[in-house]
């Protein structure tokens, strides 16, 4: 198992140390990424603003693997092989497909529910936009949260307690978004935090989780036209919902509904009886530092 393959030195072998170290680095990365990506957007100076900002999403999301890499060879002695090259190509185009399929059925038991009305075709305006953000948060937030908070804290922990702990830490990420409530908060933390946690853990590789996040986030915000987080977009299809909110997500969007729940949380559950299967989960335990 990859929490066990670690060469730390000295110091590093102690994974709270490690951990705050690419916690911090992988933030001011992430932010910084995201604020020039918004900068273009805002200030193109004459380029383009439908090249200029994907294409900036794009660098960033390269630079952020670059971080990552470096911290991992400099604190961990070893080859970032969660993100290993050749498994790129099948990683994100099988990521891509699970996290858009995911977000489709989350629509479709929607829609047999009378929630999910569709209205007619809508603009590509904001296709460009929605690509930047989803591909950055995909990137971003999947090596903070799995290919950091998980990883680790199942290093010290064991696989139960990383799944847990670091799906809250993604949820509550989550509660100053728009329109956040209690129940948006835990939703993410089960549906988003547990399911990624456990595409993690099954494959090993961030390439899947970051593909599935960027897929859910761009097909539910430029494709459907739905909030993500709170947040709007314009989208390609008008299919608004209406309904309660434990069904629609109210303002936060549906992924605080109890459709996005069960969809997410069905995968995820099958995926980590699989992980235990396959042998990729770690005991309980509790060490703070490795060798």
């Amino acid at each position: 198992m990859s929490s066990e393959n670690i060469s730390a030195r000295g110091a590093w072998r102690w994974w709270p140390l490690r951990f705050l170290v690419f916690f911090v680095v992988l933030i001011a990365a992430y932010i910084g990424c995201q604020i020039g990506t918004f900068f273009l957007e805002k200030h193109p100076h004459g380029l383009p603003e439908k090249i200029v900002v994907p294409a900036a999403a794009i660098l960033g999301s390269l630079a952020l693997v670059a971080v990552y890499r470096l911290l991992v060879r400099w604190m961990e002695k070893r080859k970032a092989g969660e993100l290993l090259v050749s498994r790129a190509p099948g990683g994100l185009a099988f990521g891509t497909i699970l996290g858009a399929g995911l977000f489709c059925a989350v629509y479709a038991v929607l829609w047999s529910l009378g929630v999910a009305h569709f209205k007619g075709i809508g603009t590509t305006d904001g296709l460009p936009l929605a690509f930047a953000i989803s591909l950055l948060a995909g990137f971003g937030e999947e090596m903070i949260f799995r290919g950091v908070v998980f990883r680790l804290f199942e290093e010290g922990f064991g696989t139960t307690v990383a799944v847990l702990l670091s799906g809250a830490l993604f949820g509550a990420l989550h509660a100053a978004n728009p329109g956040a409530t209690l129940a948006s908060t835990a939703a993410i933390a089960v549906e988003a935090g547990v399911l990624l946690a456990a595409v993690y853990a099954l494959t090993r590789s961030l390439w899947i989780p970051i593909a599935l996040h960027f897929a859910w986030n761009f097909t539910e915000g430029g494709i459907f036209g739905a909030a993500v987080s709170g947040g709007r977009i314009n989208s390609i299809l008008v299919f608004p919902l209406h309904g309660p909110d434990y069904l629609t997500g109210g303002a936060f969007g549906p992924e605080a509904s109890v459709a996005a729940v069960g969809v997410c949380l069905t995968a995820a559950i099958v995926m980590l009886v699989l992980a235990a299967q396959r042998g990729e989960w770690t005991p309980l335990r509790f060490r703070l530092r490795t060798g």
